[in-house]
């Protein structure tokens, strides 16, 4: 049996970093990863899959080139195997980067294989024991498979299978209308395929607010990809080279079927019982504030503890447990607020509340909104769709939340979110004096138009 001070099971955004820093204090830690360093992030989310995106819009702006006045001849072609080997190249790069990173270090034992508790301070991995007072779990999530009719007898594609493609689907059918749905469905439009986006709910990214809702389907059919929501009935058969997928308003002849129907934690075959682990009905590991497990001396980080699926949300699990077990701080999820964007284009910045969940709290609010086509920069882009909104308390001042769908939505949140953080009251934030011309320029006269409902 070997033993360490401390061993890391998976290497996504939270447990190599962690482990790093457990290093620079001289512990001896074992990481543990399954496949490949840097995790969804690396190697099947963030990276590969803005690359993408980021061809995709060249694409895109390249076909409509002439409303700027640039005219470029012949049609605009896309080369899937270079638009592949350019994803490929930045996982890669940044996967070599955390094997050199690691490989430098003293006190880091790097082990590649499935880890299994044993009890509680115990794993097997390679036909080995090893042994430690604290275990990080760090074990990510992957795709759901929905138990649907005849989806064993197609070859469907998953976020995570879909990016190795270097063809051009002829017809991508997405099942799914959320974020990571979306983000492939507008990519694969603007690199040349149809596309149709199947979705069981009554609206596309059912976690927000309807108005926004109904602007990203806007926004994706303004370039000519089908959507259908409320879809109840969904199969599929092979027919000839495709596949026809039948739902109970359409028929879909497809070449191609992706499916992005949520994500599930990697939770089901850590031996967990073993080590007297608890999970929840859908396999997240229980954690408390500081995300401690139930069992002393086991942490679970990121995607597998439930507590938000983005890789800046698990790299603060991380900052938290570091801050908890190294620093002496004392700091909790629950101080978290959460933001994310979905990156179609233009993107949805988003933090804090909806209105619907300001409105169930039972505060009184104040809303305002304004059209991306009334933002100086965004007419000057010629990028002019979408809108900017935001929440607040009307007897605190705090800001309970925003959404800003448009052009720089990602980035230009980002000022709300610092400001959230800080505790800042919305009128403080109203006489700054943000540069012009900028989209972020446009916050303080947001704010200035809030009004109580």
């Amino acid at each position: 049996m070997k033993s360490f001070d401390a061993i890391v099971i998976g290497g996504g955004q939270a447990g190599p970093f962690l482990a790093a820093r457990m290093v620079e204090r001289g512990m001896k830690v074992a990481l543990i990863e399954r496949k490949f360093l840097g995790g969804t992030c690396v190697n099947a989310g963030c990276m590969p899959t803005k690359t993408l995106v980021a061809s995709a819009r060249a694409a895109y702006v390249a076909r409509n080139s002439a409303v700027y006045g640039v005219n470029i001849p012949g049609e605009i072609a896309v080369d899937m195997k270079v638009v592949r080997a350019r994803a490929e190249t930045v996982t890669m790069n940044a996967r070599n980067g955390l094997i050199g990173w690691f490989a430098g270090m003293d006190g880091m034992t790097v082990i590649y294989g499935h880890a299994r508790f044993e009890d509680p301070k115990t794993v097997s991995v390679n036909g080995e024991t090893l042994t430690a007072p604290r275990i990080f779990l760090n074990v990510g999530a992957r795709p759901v498979i929905p138990d649907l009719p005849g989806i064993n007898d197609i070859d469907y594609l998953t976020s995570t299978s879909i990016i190795h493609l270097d063809t051009l689907p002829r017809h991508l059918a997405v099942i799914g209308g959320s974020y990571i749905g979306l983000e492939f469905a507008q990519m694969y439009r603007r690199f040349g395929a149809e596309v149709s986006v199947i979705e069981h709910g009554p609206k596309l990214a059912s976690r927000e607010d309807e108005d926004i809702s109904d602007a990203i389907a806007d926004v994706l059919r303004s370039e000519g990809i089908d959507i259908h929501t409320g879809v109840s009935d969904i199969a599929f058969a092979r027919s000839g080279d495709g596949i026809t997928v039948a739902t109970d308003s359409a028929r879909i002849d497809a070449s191609h079927v992706l499916i992005a129907t949520g994500r599930k934690p990697n939770t089901d075959d850590l031996g967990l019982d073993a080590a007297g682990v608890i999970t929840d009905k859908h396999g997240y590991i229980t954690v408390d504030d500081t995300l401690a497990t139930n069992v002393e001396g086991i942490w679970a980080l990121g995607d597998c503890n439930g507590h938000g699926a983005f890789t800046h949300t698990s790299y603060n699990d991380f900052e938290i447990a570091a801050a908890n077990l190294l620093d002496g701080a004392d700091r909790k999820v629950s101080s978290r607020i959460l933001a994310y964007a979905l990156y179609i284009d233009p993107p949805l910045g988003r933090v804090g509340m909806t209105e619907k969940q300001a409105r169930a709290s039972g505060r009184k609010i104040m809303i305002s909104t304004r059209p991306m086509s009334r933002v100086g920069r965004a007419n000057e882009r010629g990028e002019t769709k979408g809108f900017m909104k935001v929440i607040a308390d009307a007897e605190t001042k705090k800001i309970l939340g925003a959404a800003i769908l448009g052009i720089e939505g990602d980035e230009v949140i980002h000022g709300i979110i610092d400001a959230m953080n800080a505790g800042t009251t919305y009128p403080a934030l109203q006489w700054s004096v943000p540069i012009h011309p900028t989209v972020s320029e446009l916050i303080p006269t947001l704010l200035g138009d809030l009004k109580p409902v």
